[in-house]
């Protein structure tokens, strides 16, 4: 599963608002904000925190990336 965090970015821009503040405000580990930066996958509680913080929703921070491979999308057999 792909995931991107731009959404994220962003926002924080918008709100002119540093990943040092974010990572603070919601008290998150830094190996986590690296894995954000990194576009990997973190928890939903990880997730939480950032909404719960930003007063946003998951969408508003996440984006699914769809993997397609010769046509199938996230199927085992692909």
């Amino acid at each position: 599963m792909a995931v991107s965090y731009n959404k994220l970015w962003k926002l924080l821009i918008d709100r002119k608002m540093s990943t040092a503040d974010l990572r603070k405000a919601a008290q998150i580990a830094p190996n986590t904000m690296t894995k954000l930066r990194r576009d990997e996958e973190v928890t939903l509680a990880v997730l939480g925190k950032i909404c719960q913080t930003l007063n946003v929703d998951f969408g508003d921070i996440i984006e699914y990336l769809s993997e397609k491979n010769g046509g199938c999308v996230n199927e085992p057999k692909c």
